[in-house]
């Protein structure tokens, strides 16, 4: 598994802001996400977030069970995006500028 390039700090907060408020929002209005994948709403947030943390974060293997997970009726009111982007931004090696490998 090759190291990613680091992103900017501001892309870090960036998706941790986002992550929490996704969840934030599938807790507190859960009568309109509680269908889980029956859930338009909640299919759109999920896709929407999805993309979001790919554009910001590039692609990492753990956005996918995440993105099953939120499927999953009555799972969704777990922070399952915001657990996935701490643990997608927690200090993994990342390619530094001039390709050196160091901690985040």
């Amino acid at each position: 598994m090759s190291p990613r390039t680091q992103p900017s700090p501001a892309r870090v907060w960036a998706a941790r802001l986002v992550a929490v408020a996704a969840d934030a929002v599938q807790i507190f209005a859960v009568p309109a996400f509680l269908g889980g994948a029956a859930s338009p709403l909640n299919d759109a947030l999920d896709i929407g977030v999805g993309i979001v943390m790919i554009a910001l974060l590039g692609w990492h293997i753990a956005f996918l069970p995440t993105l099953v997970a939120e499927l999953v009726p009555v799972l969704d009111i777990f922070p399952t995006w915001t657990a996935a982007v701490l643990f997608v931004t927690r200090g993994s090696r990342w390619r530094q500028p001039g390709g050196r490998v160091g901690g985040a």
